[in-house]
């Protein structure tokens, strides 16, 4: 492995020669033979379906992990899935996912799709990729992803083939009894055939592929964004960036006696590519608990002595995630961990001192985003690691921080420790083509060089990354901009909080003011007004206090462990609006706040006929989008 301590490294790999030249393989299916051919026997991928450090799983070699893609490729072809068709698979985390992502990229593009979203959301996504095959569960209990996407397969026409996977075959005794009797029955109401993935499998060849390979730096994912600031819109990645993504941690971090935890989704790049492309670049093993990943069963009780079972050395998590393991007493022995990579947000002082105490282990921050296919910056194994940083680039990355107007024009390049928006590009980067939707990529690119990323932040004398929020997420009161990282910063400072999203909540006057929702550690009893007290006193600057804080039982999450900004402001406009109509005495009252595609976040307001003009002028004082809806 390559020293990673300073930029002066990062710039000798990115000089010694082009990054294409980095690739002796340049196709995901020619990085799999090499490793499979290296490594025939080593273990490739692990599952298990319950969290239980003595619980059953199942692992591939990675000889094995080779002739299942091989075998799935090949079924997608057979069902006449081409080189430039989209397979999705919806589905949560299980070996066939990993199947269903690699196989999907060596065939064509591959769309991963997040099992959480609605029906509704996931045909918007199978439209938009023109998806022709979808992968997802047969009916079980205890889910309901075989449900909506046979729903959502009403309005997604394109859809000619579903192959189902069965997890009943994870399970045995009483239990795989019980799931059989116990499965639910589903209406097919689409014109999509339906096999088993694995009677697909079967019918094909391990040998090699049925098509050619081509060599070719094609577009072979679309990922739709999981990020906190609204409807997801989908991102294009090409094949050098995916491969990218495990040359660069398989060449400073990585080896093929590694053992990689990853209770992430495997619908996330991060997931995807740091941790599974890194695994097929070095030979290291990934190992999954549960399908839920961190969200499973037992898996935070359980998570130590997973460690243990599997020799790990390295695991990846975002910072709920480690607020969450940091409540569970380190019962077992983890010293095999060398890594933690922690990202998404930046990473409180004192979570990072508490981390390492009970484990040993430093954790490495780290950047990346789905319109760069994931890897941006990191900081260095071997260096010094500036906490709250996200670190330094990574070989073949520029990042810019620049001053933009909407139309992508440069206005300003920033000083070193001026804030404005980071730019980014390297490998993983479609330049002029980020999104499948081309009205999305207008004023996405200044100077054609970088991609604008919406995240804002500062590089600093040594060249770290410091991200101090989201462009999209500042709150506007009055003209006046307020970094939410202001306020979040300040209230996480509280001993009893674990967690902290703040957000800007309508006002007929100010447009926005700051709010701020908070989740406490397990056991604590401070109230909301305590809180409160202490923010006033801990920030500040006077227009970033918060007029509204409420403390609630778990804050929203994506899947990913990022606090989900759009639920918050939900149950601020409803909670603001409702207050404001039962003030002046109106019956009528928000129902719900929905998503529209172009007008954002809508309060749907219900209530009498007789008060519409009452309510229209009361609402019209606020810049939030609303409609009425079912007044009689």
């Amino acid at each position: 492995m390559a020293k990673f301590a300073t930029l002066e490294d990062i710039k000798t790999v990115t000089n010694e020669m082009p990054f294409v030249d980095r690739l002796d393989q340049k196709t995901i299916y020619g990085a799999l033979l090499k490793t499979s051919l290296k490594f025939p026997n080593r273990p490739a991928i692990t599952f298990q379906l319950e969290s239980g450090p003595k619980k059953s799983f199942e692992t591939y070699s990675w000889k094995e992990l080779l002739d299942q893609v091989t075998k799935l490729a090949n079924a997608f072809r057979a069902v006449g899935v081409g080189k430039k068709d989209v397979v999705a698979y919806i589905l949560p985390n299980c070996n066939e996912a990993v199947l269903s992502f690699l196989a999907g990229s060596v065939n064509g593009i591959v769309n991963p799709i997040n099992p959480l979203l609605s029906s509704e959301q996931i045909s918007a996504i199978l439209r938009e990729t023109n998806a022709k095959a979808v992968v997802t569960l047969a009916p079980m209990i205890k889910t309901d992803v075989a449900q909506k996407v046979n729903e959502a397969l009403k309005d997604a026409p394109e859809v000619k083939m579903l192959f189902e996977v069965d997890l009943v075959r994870y399970l045995s005794g009483i239990k795989s009894i019980i799931a059989k009797i116990a499965r639910p029955k589903v209406k097919r109401n689409h014109s999509a055939k339906v096999a088993s993935i694995w009677d697909a499998m079967w019918a094909q060849s391990s040998g090699s592929l049925s098509f050619k390979d081509t060599q070719d730096d094609r577009v072979g994912a679309v990922f739709h964004t999981g990020g906190t600031t609204g409807m997801p819109k989908v991102a294009q990645h090409r094949v050098y960036g995916m491969l990218f993504n495990g040359w660069t941690n398989a060449h400073f971090i990585m080896k093929e006696t590694d053992c990689l935890i990853c209770p992430l989704p495997m619908f996330h790049v991060f997931a995807a590519y740091p941790i599974l492309m890194t695994c097929i670049s070095s030979g290291a093993h990934m190992v999954m608990p549960t399908p839920q990943g961190y969200r499973g069963d037992g898996v935070f009780k359980n998570f130590w002595r997973l460690i243990e079972r599997w020799k790990v050395t390295f695991l990846v998590m975002v910072p709920t995630a480690a607020t969450q393991l940091m409540q569970h007493k380190v019962d077992a022995d983890v010293s095999t961990l060398r890594y933690a990579l922690c990202g998404s947000s930046p990473l409180p002082v004192e979570l990072f001192k508490r981390f390492q105490e009970a484990t040993g282990v430093e954790i490495i921050e780290g950047y990346g985003m789905t319109e760069a296919t994931c890897l941006i910056s990191v900081n260095p194994p071997d260096g010094e690691k500036k906490i709250g940083s996200v670190g330094l680039p990574y070989p073949y990355t520029e990042i810019k921080i620049l001053v933009c107007n909407d139309n992508g024009s440069i206005q300003k390049e920033c000083d070193i420790d001026e804030v404005g928006e980071v730019c980014v590009y390297n490998p993983g980067v479609t330049l002029n083509g980020t999104y499948t939707d081309d009205k999305k990529n207008k004023g996405l690119y200044p100077d054609d060089r970088f991609m604008r990323t919406g995240d804002l932040g500062r590089i600093d004398k040594d060249g770290y990354l410091w991200l101090t929020g989201r462009a999209k997420d500042l709150i506007i009161r009055g003209g006046h901009n307020i970094d939410p990282s202001l306020i979040e910063d300040a209230i996480a400072g509280h001993e009893d909080v674990a967690a902290v999203g703040a957000i800007g909540q309508p006002d007929p006057k100010a447009g926005e003011v700051p709010c701020a929702y908070v989740q406490l550690i397990e056991g604590s009893r401070t109230s909301s007004e305590a809180i409160a007290n202490f923010a006033n006193e801990a920030i500040g600057e006077q227009a970033a206090k918060p007029k509204h804080v409420e403390v609630l039982k778990e804050l929203p999450l994506t899947n990913v462990g990022k606090i989900f900004k759009p639920e918050l402001r939900k149950m601020a406009i409803t909670r603001v609006i409702n207050e404001h109509l039962k003030s002046k005495d109106l019956g009528s009252k928000v129902d719900i706040v929905r998503d529209d595609k172009n007008l954002g976040l809508v309060a749907c307001i219900s209530g009498g006929q007789d008060e519409k003009d009452k309510v229209k002028n009361l609402l019209g004082n606020y810049s939030i989008s609303w409609e009425f809806q079912d007044l009689v």
